[in-house]
């Protein structure tokens, strides 16, 4: 995984650090609980709003990289900078703030688990739900957890 971070050109960002009393990650014994993680940008920006209502799929589908993003970043700090560590991802849920009338939640999150199989492999592929939300922390479009086993 690592070298292949680098192969697609990713750069991962810094671990966000966590907006309320929860841990960002958590080990318990192989498995790693990555909390969810938003679609923050390089700036500290966070991609706002719902979908169906301000955003595109297409703005959501860059939120959901971003967040994919920030996992990453958690799991390589979880792992003192080894992503080799990884040995399946197993699960994801993505959270998408959605108007009443949008349903396409699952092709928002599809390229968080893309980039997961990219960077992963056949062991990035997981199982996954795509939930839409009436509304998100902080106003954030799109939110994503994850668990993996290391």
């Amino acid at each position: 995984p690592s070298n292949k971070l680098k192969e697609l050109k990713i750069s991962l960002p810094n671990a966000p650090e966590p907006v309320g009393s929860y841990v960002a990650f958590k080990k318990v014994n192989n498995l790693l609980f990555i909390s969810g993680q938003l679609p923050i940008k390089s700036d500290g920006k966070i991609i706002k709003g719902k979908l169906g209502k301000e955003l595109t799929l297409e703005e959501g589908q860059e939120a959901s990289r971003l967040c994919v993003l920030n996992i990453l970043a958690q799991v390589n700090k979880a792992l003192s900078g080894d992503l080799d560590k990884v040995k399946n991802c197993a699960k994801i849920t993505g959270y998408v703030n959605s108007a009443d009338t949008f349903i396409d939640q699952p092709k928002v999150i599809n390229p968080a688990s893309d980039m997961l199989s990219n960077v992963f492999g056949a062991v990035g592929k997981h199982t996954r739900a795509a939930i839409s939300a009436n509304s998100l922390p902080l106003g954030a479009a799109v939110e994503i957890d994850a668990i993996f086993e290391i």
